[in-house]
């Protein structure tokens, strides 16, 4: 989205089923190119530790707002519609609650 990786962090993982909310915590965007990396980043350096790539396919984005996005996922575990509402700011950074819609 915008020419970048848009990124959150989701402590407890993605939702995989309607009905489970959780917390996913917004972070840097990172460039395109950051996806399709694995391995290990040193510590020291911004995120730093192992970074595997847990899933990867398309999306549609249905709604765009400031306090909420909502698009439908095609990957080959997280498929579905999903949403992120922002719960509030802190600091600097952006609390978001993530859910399956269907």
């Amino acid at each position: 989205m915008d020419g970048v990786l848009k990124s959150w962090a989701v402590p407890k993982g993605p939702p995989e089923t309607k009905g489970i909310k959780r917390l996913a915590m917004a972070v840097d965007d990172h460039d395109l190119e950051y996806g399709k990396f694995e391995g290990e980043i040193p510590e020291g350096q911004y995120g730093a530790g192992k970074v595997s790539i847990w899933d990867n396919g398309t999306y549609d984005l249905k709604l765009r707002k400031p306090k909420e996005i909502a698009f439908e996922l095609h990957g080959r575990k997280l498929h579905g519609e999903y949403a992120l509402v922002l719960m509030k700011k802190e600091h600097d950074r952006q609390l978001w609650l993530l859910f399956k819609r269907a």
